[in-house]
């Protein structure tokens, strides 16, 4: 691959791969149909987490997760991460199993981790290093650290398709605003990758998958932790407010107003729903396409969890040539 590369999508994980290639060396213009992180990056719950996760293609690059994560804190101060561990009951039938950095808490741990829950269950999993994010806040801040390493940055600038020259190797892609030339392309588009590798006659095997994130007023402190349950993924992301990822604003609200003692004025303030990008087998799509030289594809879920990681990947294959053992698992020839 070539250093001289061009980004397709501003969400979290291109901005990412853009600024870790950015920061590598690689000549990096990095292009989105609309403002870094206002498409579905801005939709997400945003849990960043590696607990209880090993298994699977992409088990060890899920369990980097929170690793990665701090060594970006690092690298980017004020990244805006909050590491509050995550507490979870009632989602399976049965006693909770604890996997790779969980505990199973009692009930007095449970009101000691979230004091306002009106009935503690018997037992909870308690995830101490899970955090979240403000997934738009980290992709502006990514961006921010990509143009500190020479990157261009173009949004509101839909790409069209991906250009190949004679020989069928990649030279850039076409826009609304004209063509942009690059020896390799990365597309980081989420669902639009499917269309876009079309056009370079690609098949990639990623679909919609909605996702709702409900917002809700909310007193001070009502929620210290990330709380899962049967009912809801909830966090405080605000003073006064709350998110949840669910299915039902009517159910979900009534759950957050039966759970917690105080919340009883708590109101749905909006809703948004998502189309995450999802790979048939729900495995990330990581890698080269050897079928067309210059051609890289990073697409997935969990994105926001993951970004940090597969940036870090992505730039050390595209800029020194290296193939990830973590990335083994997510090529696209496994289909």
């Amino acid at each position: 691959m070539s250093g001289d590369l061009v980004v397709v999508g501003a969400g979290i994980v291109g901005a990412s791969v853009a600024y870790h290639a950015a920061r590598a060396g690689a000549v990096v213009t990095l292009v989105d149909a609309a403002r870094p992180g206002a498409g579905v990056t801005a939709g997400s719950f945003a849990w960043i987490g590696s607990s209880g996760v090993r298994t699977g293609p992409a088990g060890a690059l899920r369990a980097s997760a929170v690793d990665e994560y701090h060594r970006l804190e690092a690298e980017l101060p004020g990244l805006p991460v909050t590491w509050s561990g995550s507490l979870s009951w009632g989602t399976t039938d049965g006693a909770p199993a604890a996997g790779p950095g969980q505990e199973i808490v009692d009930a007095a741990t449970v009101a000691t981790l979230e004091p306002n829950v009106a009935q503690p269950p018997e037992w909870a999993v308690w995830a101490p290093g899970d955090g979240a994010v403000d997934p738009v806040g980290v992709t502006e801040r990514l961006v921010e650290g990509a143009r500190a390493h020479g990157a261009q940055v173009r949004p509101d600038t839909p790409v069209t398709a991906v250009r190949r020259d004679a020989a069928g190797r990649v030279d850039g892609v076409e826009t609304a605003a004209g063509p942009l030339s690059a020896a390799t392309v990365v597309l980081a588009a989420g669902v639009a990758t499917a269309a876009l590798g079309a056009s370079a006659g690609v098949r990639v095997p990623v679909g919609p998958s909605p996702a709702t994130l409900f917002r809700f007023s909310a007193p001070a402190g009502l929620v210290r932790t990330l709380v899962n349950t049967q009912d809801f993924d909830l966090r405080q992301i605000a003073a006064d407010q709350l998110i949840a990822a669910a299915d039902s604003p009517e159910r979900t609200l009534a759950a957050v107003r039966s759970t917690f003692r105080g919340a009883a004025d708590v109101e749905l303030l909006s809703s948004r729903v998502s189309a995450r990008p999802m790979p048939a087998d729900s495995v990330p799509i990581v890698g080269p396409v050897a079928d067309v030289p210059g051609l890289y594809l990073a697409v997935m879920h969990p994105a926001i969890t993951l970004a940090a990681a597969v940036g870090r990947l992505v730039a050390r294959e595209l800029v020194d040539g290296a193939a990830e053992p973590l990335l083994a698992g997510c090529r696209l020839d496994r289909f």
